[in-house]
């Protein structure tokens, strides 16, 4: 079938198909099943970045002590944790995009490095990105 596409989840995708993938929409769930046995998904640094402030607001709770949760990620054959390097924020900052949410760009600028598709409920992402899942 030719090479596989890679799967790039923003911080809501990865937190739900983590942790709740019912509040995936069905196409996510589906891309999910897809990514999980493609092994083929990317989650950009910035999500555990993400992830970590919202819980220190607490504006999240994950269940599970935040530690556990990164390791148990990070140990993951499904996903791998992409650190942001200069070259992706450069990248992120050189796209045509008005959009001031760095993470998000960070995401965007990710998936557009690795020719992959985005899961996510962002509209403002989807507005953006043609390769959207959700």
């Amino acid at each position: 079938m030719g090479r596989s596409v890679k799967i790039v989840l923003d911080t809501c995708a990865l937190i739900w198909w983590s942790l709740d993938p019912d509040k995936l929409s069905q196409a996510a769930k589906d891309a999910c099943n897809e990514m999980e046995r493609k092994k083929n998904g990317l989650v950009p640094s910035t999500a555990i970045w993400e992830i970590a402030i919202k819980i220190k607001n607490k504006k999240l709770d994950l269940g599970v002590p935040l530690d556990d949760y990164v390791a148990s990620v990070k140990k993951s054959s499904v996903v791998s944790i992409i650190p942001i390097n200069e070259d992706l924020w450069l990248e992120s900052v050189q796209l045509e995009w008005t959009h001031r949410d760095s993470v998000d760009r960070v995401v965007v600028a990710l998936a557009k490095s690795n020719q992959a598709l985005i899961i996510t409920a962002d509209k403002v992402i989807r507005d953006f990105y043609s390769d959207v899942i959700w």
